[in-house]
């Protein structure tokens, strides 16, 4: 069975298996969701840098289900975080 995606929408909050918020959807984009720039892992952990204020994005495969206003990732938050790409 799959997750439909389509039900992703924006400002929805990403959460990983263990409940630890990843981030909040900007967009989904292709086959991967785009956080915004002010939640991804990068600017809450307080990177400095090349990662401030970029746009990060978390593999679709990675959406176990979504529930209510939150998408629930199949990855604990941090592993999920080790999934997260720059995206422009």
């Amino acid at each position: 069975m799959t997750t439909d995606t389509s039900a992703i929408k924006q400002h929805m909050e990403v959460i990983g298996a263990d409940g630890v918020h990843v981030g909040i959807v900007d967009r989904v984009e292709g086959d991967s969701i785009k956080l915004t720039k002010k939640s991804s892992s990068a600017q809450v952990e307080g990177a400095e840098g090349a990662h401030s204020g970029h746009h990060h994005a978390i593999p679709i495969g990675l959406v176990a289900d979504i529930e209510g206003d939150k998408v629930r990732l199949s990855a604990t938050g941090a592993n999920a975080m080790n999934f997260e790409e720059e995206a422009s």
